[in-house]
């Protein structure tokens, strides 16, 4: 394990940087998945259906794929600050280009870019926190970073979904641009100078890849990220169509999703301590069940809230208790790790949203649910009690 002197380079915690990070995040995650708020929307304004619509995101899974893979060994020896910065300042580009595109063609062109962002961000990002604060305070400082993700999840999407109803999908987009700027400013400002400690390789990647633990752990992880992300993805059309509320009563549940998220959060902050292993299941488990509550119980508006909160308040703990997986599992090579581990997600969110969307297209909104199901099942069966995604010495 890399010691606490080594992570802060003897200085103290810089609780600024992670919090700084943790506008990353949100706004990462709002630009990421606003397009499942503004689905019907956008489509209707682009002429196309809500099932190619929702490729938007894969299209930035796609991207973000390739850019998790390559961005930590194209920065070769360049300071991690300034590969953040750089990263940020795609971000703020891409909402410039989705907000004004004229049509699909330059849409996906921006989400591209958005993929580019994604990939690099989270390739660096537990490396980085790992080295910004102390070895005890890591998983302390992960879940201050993802509660980024709680906020944009309680306030992105039911915020996006009512301003897009009230004044239109783009004028979302724009509103999102002079947060991006600012936090471009307090990374240059918060994030210490990161220089790369060495130049990072495919063969760190392919050493993990051999490690028979890292691969059950990347593949549990690729299959309950899937399954989570086949189901929201779609979760505006099945609301619409199964539940039938109106546009105020979506931005509320999307509310209460997102405002759950804040219990993930702290949960995960307090509980998640030590051996993780009996926590790597909790997310296809607990989403999973949520989402067949959904498919049983989707004409109630009360009982889709209570699954709702149910699946976004493990949603939040979701991201933290696999990045501390991969932090204690691969901690003498994080960036390579962190590399691997944003791929597999992203390109279990890609195929989420190409296989639902066929899914929804071909056949209905109920068999894009099933299919999310079927995977989390797959996932809990792979994960069982945890013990064989950790390496050997940490058992």
């Amino acid at each position: 394990m890399v010691s606490a002197v080594e992570n802060t380079g003897s200085k103290p915690a810089a609780w600024g940087a992670v919090l700084s990070m943790a506008l990353c995040v949100a706004m990462l995650i709002a630009s990421e998945f606003m397009p499942v708020s503004l689905l019907t929307p956008m489509a209707e304004g682009l002429h196309a259906t809500e099932g190619q619509t929702g490729q938007a995101i894969s299209i930035s899974g796609l991207f973000a794929v390739a850019a998790s893979m390559l961005v930590t060994t194209a920065a070769g020896w360049l300071n991690r600050k300034w590969v953040l910065i750089a990263m940020t300042a795609f971000m703020l580009l891409s909402l410039v280009l989705v907000a004004a595109a004229p049509n699909f063609l330059v849409l996906m062109a921006g989400r591209a870019l958005l993929g580019v962002c994604i990939g690099g961000f989270w390739a660096l990002a537990t490396a980085v926190i790992m080295r910004l604060v102390p070895t005890e305070d890591v998983p302390r400082a992960l879940a201050l970073m993802y509660g980024g993700q709680a906020i944009a999840a309680a306030f992105a999407a039911p915020v996006g979904s009512y301003l897009g109803g009230l004044f239109g999908w783009r004028e979302v987009f724009w509103a999102l641009t002079p947060i991006v700027a600012i936090n471009l400013v307090w990374h240059a400002v918060a994030l210490p100078s990161l220089p790369a400690h060495r130049k990072q390789d495919f063969r760190a990647m392919l050493g993990l890849l051999k490690q028979p633990y890292f691969q059950r752990g990347l593949l549990a992880c690729m299959l309950s990220w899937g399954s989570a992300f086949t189901m929201f993805t779609y979760l505006r059309p099945f609301l619409e169509q199964v539940t039938g509320v109106d546009v105020t009563t979506l931005s509320v549940l999307l509310l209460l999703l997102g405002c759950a998220g804040f219990i993930g959060t702290w949960a995960a902050g307090r509980f998640l301590k030590g051996n993780v292993a009996p926590f790597l299941k909790l997310p296809a488990l607990v989403m999973g069940g949520a989402t067949i509550g959904l498919l049983l119980f989707g004409f109630s508006v009360a009982a889709v809230g209570f699954f709702m909160a149910i699946w976004g308040a493990m949603n939040t703990m979701f991201s933290v208790i696999w990045m501390t997986w991969m932090s204690q599992n691969a901690d003498d090579a994080p960036e390579a790790a962190g590399s691997l581990m944003v791929a597999a997600i992203q390109a279990s969110i890609l195929l989420g949203a190409v296989i639902g969307g066929l899914l929804l297209d071909g056949i209905s909104i109920e068999a894009t649910f099933i299919g999310s199901v079927v995977l989390a099942v797959l996932a809990i069966a792979l994960i069982g009690n945890g013990q064989r995604l950790l390496k050997p010495e940490a058992i």
